[in-house]
This record gives C-alpha cells, structure tokens and sequence, in this order.
C-alpha cells in the first residue's frame, strides 16, 4: 500500500499531547528547524481522558493552536476525519483508547501511526496489529527514542553484535497503565533498538537509590537493564567496544520516518518488536506484583492473548 501524493493530507487523532503540535509544526511550517516535507496537518480529532488530569486540561489549548496557527479543521467523530485525510497520527496520549480509536481508522484503510504508549495492555496492542494485519492497513508506532543518532549507530552494526545494553531516563507512573508504560516506554525502546528481539525473561528490582531498575535476559546470554533517572542516556558492549545509546534528538528524525511510512506503506518497526516492547514492560509488572521474581515473557504473551 503506497500513497503517492505529492503532499498528503494528515489527521490528528487525539490533541491532548504536546506531540500534536510539535509534529504540526514540522510538518506544516517549511520555516520551522528540521522541517520535514511531504504532508501537512489539515484536520483533527480532539479526544482527551477525563480521567487523567495531564490529558483533558491540555484538550483545549493544544486544539487552539492547531486551528488559529495551522488552519486544522476539526471533525466530531473519527469517522467523518477519515474520510477527510490520507492518513492518521493516533497521538492520544492516554493509550487506554487506542484500540478503539484505531478500529475506524483500519476499517477505513488509512495508514495510521500509533503514538506512545501504543496501548493500555498487551492485550490492545495484540489487537490492533491483529485488525491491522487482517485488514492489511500499515501501522507502527515508535518512541522518538528509537531514532537518536547514537542508538542508530548501534542498531546498525557500529559495534558489531552487541550482548550488553543499559539505558536509563524518566519513568513517570500514570496509575491507569503498567508502570513502565507511561514514560518507561521510552528508555525501554532505545533498550530494544540496541538488543533487538528474542528477550526471554524480566526481572524488576530497585537501585541503590529506590529507583526502577528491570534487568531483561536474551537469548544468546545477552543483557539489558533499564533504570529511572532523570536523563535520557545508556550505553551499549559489543564486539568493537562500547558506545553511548539513549539519547533524545528531537522530534525531526521520528517524523521524517513517519512520513516514509505514509509513503511507501513499510513500517521501519516490525510488529513482533513493538509487541516484545510492551510484553517486556507488562512482564516488569508481574515481576513487581510478585516480589522481584524473574518471569518469562512467554507466560505474559500466553496471557495477553499471542498466538
């Protein structure tokens, strides 16, 4: 599935994120820094969790912006904006509903990128590849994380195989999602980018200081660990030394790689590794409910529903 316009009409599904305005504006401003060409915002969802306090008081003045600074038409059902857009960026940032706001979007064929967290659960984020698959509609989502420069040079081989990462950064809790999901998910995703998939078993501890800290064990032996501070930063062994991971680089590199996807209809992640993301941060979980054990991520996607 390709789409081949010279400039594609993009929807907003959720303005209760800072990302629906960052994203907005390096798509939509040609002068704004790291302008990523392609597409442009014309069209909303404004959503918003009644629930979560960081969520529904930004509603309102994030959808401000995007009509009075960006000309963002604004539609009162998911429905109606897909029939008004090429394709959809789901950046709710409550992933409680993702599921059931992507539903739509794949019944009506539209490339859709799924912001952080991709879900509430495993389970949702099973589903919604699962309908996405069946329908053969491309999604993917990603934390910027993924694409910093350094953890790039990693992934593609600058220290050869690699069998030990640590990356760390803030772990705000959201007490409706897993603990990792909320902002864990980002230090997790610069951890899979680095190891890739094949994580067999979770371990959640503490540091020193009372901080989160999951160590994962890989297949081949290899290892790594995840830890909450302040920074986003990391580091990763291999077979041509070590090499700082981890770090965030702005919005541009993830938005550029959006925009390919929209294009061209491949995902730069592959399904099984976003769903080994969550399986790994709902794992931490179980390992916290029972005490520190170490838990195999099989027996949590067996749970969740993976076939």
């Amino acid at each position: 599935m390709t789409l081949q316009s010279a400039e594609l009409r993009i929807g907003i599904i959720g303005c209760d994120t800072s990302h629906s305005v960052a994203f907005t504006e390096l798509l939509n401003d040609p002068a704004t820094k790291g302008h990523v060409p392609g597409g442009k915002v014309v069209a909303a969802f404004k959503g918003g969790s009644a629930d979560i306090h960081s969520s529904i008081s930004r509603v309102k003045e994030y959808s401000n912006t995007l009509s009075e600074k960006y000309g963002v038409t604004f539609y009162d059902t998911i429905e109606e904006l897909c029939k008004n857009v090429d394709c959809i960026l789901l950046e709710s940032v409550d992933g409680r509903p993702h599921l059931e706001q992507a539903r739509p979007v794949i019944k009506a064929g539209k490339p859709v990128f799924v912001d952080k967290p991709m879900a509430g659960s495993l389970h949702d984020v099973l589903e919604i590849f699962r309908l996405a698959r069946e329908a053969k509609v491309p999604v993917f989502s990603a934390s910027g994380l993924r694409f910093g420069r350094d953890t790039q040079a990693v992934r593609n081989g600058s220290l050869g195989k690699v069998d030990y990462a640590e990356t760390s950064g803030p772990c705000e809790i959201e007490p409706h999602h897993p603990d990792l999901f909320w902002y864990g998910v980002h230090g997790t995703e610069s951890l899979f980018t680095v190891l890739g998939t094949g994580c067999q078993s979770v371990k959640r501890g503490t540091t020193p200081e009372g901080k989160i800290e999951v160590t994962g064990t890989w297949s081949g032996g290899r290892k790594g660990v995840l830890r909450e501070s302040p920074d986003f930063r990391g580091k990763a062994k291999g077979e041509k030394g070590e090499a700082p991971v981890g770090s965030f680089d702005g919005y541009g590199p993830l938005v550029a790689e959006i925009m390919k996807f929209f294009k061209t209809g491949i995902a730069p992640v592959k399904p099984e590794e976003t769903i080994e993301i969550f399986a790994f941060m709902e794992t931490a979980d179980e390992s916290k409910r029972s005490g520190g054990q170490e838990i195999k991520i099989a027996d949590t996607l067996r749970k969740a529903g993976a076939k």
